[in-house]
């Protein structure tokens, strides 16, 4: 009998090595037209939209004034009306253009075939303006479609990818605690909302995590001690289903640059800072 190769999602397996970004080498390859567009790319909780942001403001303050816009890689985050569950927090973009975010109704048929299409007339706008798009998400198939051109005539670009790593055991302490955040802050009303607005149960069963397991908690199908238990334990699988998918990105030949969040962000601080006096 054959022996299984190990999977990538195995816990023996070490995570990979952090290594440091520096930004503004990557803006001065944008400006050389050597790189295209950035990929900010990562499980849930990892710091994404933060690395995002201060990206973005670390490349306006380069560029001397608005450059860099965001365009979201979320399956979910597309959705109207699903804001709290899908993690969907406009005021930590502050300043910054966020796309691809509340273009469908919760309910509506979108998958990434139109999300393609959505995503090559976004970056195309970015580009007449002059911007440098943001690619951030965690949604694998959104990301390789985006970013390897799928449906599309054209060329694939020339992406930076950044990968954020954390440990495993700060990812499911900071999973807990937004969950938890996330319970105290609104999320059950919101998919009672979407139910009553007449979104079908098998829709919001559909999306997955928080909304199927709060569905199943309004309908009595789950105590609210199980429903939270297991959404908990639902969201550390997806993290760690996340991890597989990027690692086999890079096993397909996709260079993913894996770095500290906390130390880019800090990066990307001083540089604004020293661009700004």
């Amino acid at each position: 009998m054959s022996r299984r190769s190990p999977r990538f999602n195995s816990p023996l397996l070490p995570l990979p090595a952090p290594e440091a970004v520096d930004p503004e080498a990557l803006f001065r390859s944008w400006e050389a037209g050597q790189t295209e567009m950035v990929c900010v790319c990562g499980p849930t909780a990892s710091g994404k939209t933060r690395c995002a942001v201060s990206l973005a403001r670390a490349f306006n303050a380069l560029a001397g004034g608005a450059c860099a816009e965001i365009l979201s890689a979320d399956s979910r985050q597309v959705y109207r009306g699903m804001d709290i569950g899908s993690g969907k927090d406009r005021s930590e973009y502050g300043e910054i253009p966020v796309h691809l975010l509340d273009i469908a109704d919760a309910g509506e048929t979108y998958n990434v075939y139109r999300y393609v299409q959505d995503f090559n007339r976004v970056r195309e706008a970015v580009r007449r303006r002059g911007g440098l798009p943001v690619l951030c998400g965690g949604s694998g198939l959104y990301i390789r479609a985006a970013t390897e051109g799928y449906f599309s005539a054209g060329h694939p670009d020339r992406v930076f990818h950044i990968g954020t790593v954390i440990s495993r055991e700060l990812r499911n302490e900071l999973i807990d605690k937004r969950l938890d955040e996330r319970l105290a802050g609104g999320m059950i009303e919101e998919v009672r909302r979407l139910l009553e607005k007449g979104v079908p149960r098998e829709a919001l069963l559909g999306y997955g995590l928080e909304y199927r397991y709060v569905t199943l908690y309004l309908e009595g199908g789950l105590s609210y001690a199980d429903m939270r238990r297991q959404l908990g334990d639902a969201i550390h699988r997806f993290a760690k289903r996340q991890m597989t998918w990027l690692r086999g990105m890079e096993r397909a030949g996709i260079c993913i640059h894996w770095t500290d969040p906390g130390a880019l962000c800090r990066t990307c601080n001083d540089l604004c800072e020293r661009y700004s006096r």
